[in-house]
């Protein structure tokens, strides 16, 4: 083919628009520009519509990033699209069958063609709309030519190859329903013609992007709701969800879910130190009153007249108002390095509050060795003290996200948390952050004012108040 050509797909045209949508409140700021008043059906070859979506395998190689691109490429579950890699190759139920009855010739009969017959929704990119920072160049764009009222042809990037074909700046189409079916054509090894049928919108802004994948995903009680929110984080930002669903179908669900992280991991500072059950008289901080500091610290959503600043995991942020796209493994990642790190910097400083801690008869409730950082009179082990440290921690992280990149740290297993912790730990500028953030916080005096001696200026001095009212 002629690199300068454009290969040729034929669509038709769908109009749904009824009147009393014009009462719909487009707002271009929130992202619901009005949409147009139809959309295309057409069909594709798989691997064509994978390369020019961009649906390729994440990479931490050079520090590149597909997660700039307001989160569309969105959280890949492998056993899912596995799965349906087996469904289209060999069908049901022969792609459940395990590889010794496969080879074994005695269910031979049960192959069958692993028919995909559902569309996959997609929005064409327009060409006057920004991905951060950018319009997409006209040699990647998608050309639309509206022939008649009922058909339209669509014009590929010129000199389109296939299956490895990279665009020079922006992929051109963005996948919002179906992209673990494209997934599942991500090895070569998919013999003859496999095409899929396709809805495309044209210049779809992105909220409605995340309404639709919503209404298709998440009103039938298809998938769970709070996977939702890894699979497309703009959802966790949506206010009709908000205002419809409740607070609780993202912040509490993602905190109870952090807060067992927390929880359960081993080398986490607080394994097996959380009261899950607010069991009366047991010494640790409450699951509940984990789950009230994070909803109102990390996965806060709103922004109000006091303050400009969100939460890192629940907001719009940085200078292009995108969505943090980490998935809830890094999320917990994320937290517990922390953490991890706070226990650090308290355990080997020795400022005069943590060396005073340390000659007290006390007992150390939480895995720390250090009485400083989890004695009974150490505010870091209250509800006070957890508030304290994951609001300055997400207030400046908050701020910083763009200096420090955020977005662009993936990981490359999305179930495994010592993986996504260890992935961090490699990252020196997200962990020289915190480094340097939890060895300031350490010099504050975070004993409580029942420690006896202290005078009673230094029990109502601002580094014992300002803290636990933060």
């Amino acid at each position: 083919m002629d690199k300068n050509s454009r290969k040729e797909i034929v669509a038709i045209k769908v109009t749904q628009w009824l009147k009393g949508w014009d009462k719909i409140q487009f707002a271009e700021e929130s992202f619901r520009r009005k949409p147009l008043p139809y959309f295309y059906i057409f069909k594709m070859a798989a691997c064509d519509l994978k390369a020019l979506s961009g649906i390729q395998k994440r990479t931490t190689e050079g520090g590149l990033s597909r997660s700039s691109d307001f989160g569309i490429q969105r959280l890949h579950d492998k056993k899912r699209s596995g799965v349906i890699s087996e469904f289209v190759k060999y069908g049901y139920p022969w792609s459940e069958l395990s590889e010794s009855k496969r080879n074994s010739g005695e269910f031979e009969d049960l192959r069958k063609p692993g028919w995909l017959p559902t569309s996959i929704v997609v929005n064409i990119i327009h060409p006057d709309i920004m991905r951060p920072g950018h319009k997409i160049s006209e040699s990647d764009r998608l050309l639309i030519k509206d022939e008649t009222k009922d058909f339209a042809k669509i014009l590929l990037p010129e000199g389109f190859s296939g299956r490895k074909w990279k665009p020079n700046h922006e992929y051109p189409i963005e996948v919002i329903d179906g992209q673990h079916r494209l997934w599942a054509f991500e090895n070569d090894n998919f013999a003859g013609d496999f095409e899929l049928p396709v809805v495309a919108f044209y210049g779809l802004d992105i909220s409605w992007q995340a309404y639709l994948f919503w209404t298709i995903n998440i009103k039938p009680v298809r998938i769970n709701a709070s996977l939702a929110f890894d699979l497309y984080p703009l959802l966790r930002t949506e206010d009709w969800l908000e205002k419809f669903e409740g607070p609780a179908i993202y912040r509490e669900t993602r905190a109870q879910e952090l807060v067992e992280a927390l929880w359960t991991y081993p080398k986490s500072p607080w394994h097996q130190r959380i009261n899950m059950l607010g069991e009366a008289g047991k010494p640790y901080v409450t699951q509940a009153a984990w789950v009230r500091s994070l909803t109102a610290t990390y996965i806060k959503s709103w922004e109000n007249r006091r303050s400009s600043i969100g939460g890192l995991f629940g907001a719009k942020l940085g200078k292009d108002l995108t969505v943090l796209p980490w998935s809830r493994i890094q999320q917990a990642a994320f937290l517990i390095s922390i953490w991890k790190s706070l226990e650090e910097s308290v355990a080997t400083c020795n400022y005069d509050w943590a060396v005073s801690l340390r000659t007290e008869s006390q007992v150390s409730y939480l895995s720390s060795a250090d009485i400083a950082f989890g004695g009974t009179n150490s505010l870091l082990n209250t509800d006070q003290g957890v508030r304290s440290v994951l609001n300055i921690t997400n207030d400046l992280f908050y701020i910083n996200s763009d200096t420090l990149k955020l977005s662009q740290w993936q990981v490359e297993s999305d179930d495994d948390i010592a993986i996504a912790v260890s992935s961090l730990e490699k990252n020196k500028t997200i962990m020289g952050f915190i480094s340097s953030l939890t060895a300031a916080i350490a010099k504050y005096d975070w004993r409580t004012a029942n420690v006896p001696g202290l005078t009673e200026n230094e029990k109502t001095s601002s580094h014992l108040t300002v803290w636990s009212h933060r």
